[in-house]
């Protein structure tokens, strides 16, 4: 959602300086794009043909003091929220007591060295990084929808507008339908709270919370609003939205909102998606790449009673003489095994299906509508398919018990379980390398 900065400017009277920075900046910054200027005059001179990130500058250059160059910047239409970092020996008394004046981001002292400046550099960018989202944006005035969006855009966001709240309703539930794909739908939702058709902003706002579920941080609103006074602002974040401006609008204030509320759906996916990820961690088998038991013990109890997965069918299946190969090979080797065991078994049954590690050299596939008599002939294609591929360069073979919820009356996954055991038992005490039922 948010890019990192790509282009900047270093200003620097010093073609030591400017070579050492681009040199340092290139290293350590490789997505960075570096210009040099060598004076102000160069600088303004491409400031006024391309547009950057940031623009860096000594406080004293040839021809311009640098908080000079800040405020010409800063008078700039492209560059009026660029940041802009004067490096200068110490932080005179000047520069603290005039650089906000002259429009300066930030400072750095560079006696600290060209190492912390790049780090300073990394932080300011991702302090201040371009503005990229999509966001839906629910206006129904003409006059306020073409000023507003314009701004939204003019700063990189991606702007669906509509004039209604029933059409937005409809924009967010085409979004939903994208499921857990985060491209889908939008980052944040801007709308007018009193809009004039049927519906309001308010009742948007009730439809994001509880129609949609979304949460403040999975689907930040910001509101727009006349309204002065308390009680009506009250109104507003009753109503669930995260943040208001009041109209008319100004450009600072509704690009500064719509960038925090950016960063809270930016640390929602973040969070989202370690959990997910921490989630695959503990019910995944590290070597094989299958499931675990416990993930077996979790869902397919539940799996086993969704009647649309029925009939379920149960292949336990186990690597015929496991122990020798470790004995003779090392167990290694026998982990190399494993690991291309679980990679056949996950390229060899459908994506619905269920594949988990049982414990050791066992392997446990749950078959959703699948009777008895197909599954033993899945287990057998299965048996020929490891018999021929030989896992890790080793001639395996598999042992396969199978059972099937259609032959038990009222199956639990531990009965299901147990009978497909007592089929792989039998498969073992008649030559292995085998499917029973």
């Amino acid at each position: 959602m948010l890019n990192p900065l790509t282009r900047i400017l270093v200003v620097d009277g010093s073609e030591v300086a400017r070579t050492i920075v681009n040199r340092i900046l290139d290293e350590e910054m490789p997505e960075a794009n570096i210009t040099l200027c060598g004076s102000a005059a160069e600088a303004l001179e491409r400031l006024a043909r391309d547009r950057f990130d940031l623009v860096t500058t000594a406080l004293m250059l040839p021809d311009m003091d640098g908080l000079e160059l800040s405020k010409r910047v800063r008078s700039h239409e492209l560059h009026r929220h660029t940041p802009v970092v004067v490096v200068s020996g110490d932080a005179n008394e000047r520069l603290l007591r005039e650089g906000f004046a002259a429009g300066v981001t930030d400072y750095f002292d560079k006696s600290l060295g060209y190492q912390a400046f790049v780090d300073f550099i990394r932080e300011l960018t991702r302090r201040h990084q371009g503005l990229v989202g999509r966001v839906l944006y629910v206006e129904d005035s003409p006059t306020t929808a073409h000023h507003s969006r314009r701004v939204m855009e003019h700063h990189g966001l991606q702007v669906t507008h509509c004039n209604t709240a029933e059409r937005a309703i409809e924009l967010l539930a085409m979004g939903a339908a994208g499921g857990a794909d985060e491209d889908a739908g939008y980052d944040v939702v801007v709308t007018d709270f009193y809009l004039k058709d049927r519906l309001t902003g308010g009742d948007l706002l009730h439809a994001i919370r509880t129609k949609f579920r979304y949460s403040q941080q999975e689907m930040p609103v910001l509101v727009l609003t006349d309204a002065q006074e308390a009680d009506r602002q009250v109104e507003v974040f009753h109503a669930g939205a995260n943040d208001f401006v009041q109209k008319p609008i100004v450009e600072e204030i509704l690009i500064a909102r719509i960038r925090s509320l950016l960063l809270i759906k930016q640390q929602f996916l973040a969070l989202k998606k370690q959990n997910e990820e921490m989630r695959h961690l503990a019910t995944t088998d590290g070597l094989t790449g299958v499931h675990n038991k416990r993930y077996l013990i979790e869902q397919g109890e539940r799996f086993l009673c969704d009647r649309r997965n029925l009939p379920v069918s149960v292949m336990l299946i186990d690597i015929d003489h496991f122990k020798r190969l470790n004995d003779t090979h090392g167990h290694l080797e026998g982990d190399r095994v494993l690991a291309a065991m679980g990679g056949i078994l996950r390229t060899a049954v459908r994506e619905d299906t269920l594949v988990c590690r049982f414990g050791g050299e066992e392997f446990a596939v749950l078959l959703p509508r699948c009777g008895l008599e197909d599954a033993c002939a899945r287990a057998e294609h299965l048996r020929a398919r490891v018999e021929q591929q030989r896992p890790a360069g080793h001639a395996i073979t598999i042992s396969v018990g199978v059972a099937s919820s259609e032959r038990i009356p009222g199956p639990d996954l531990g009965g299901l379980l147990a009978q497909a055991d007592q089929a792989l038992y039998h498969a073992k005490n008649h030559g292995r390398n085998l499917v029973s039922a």
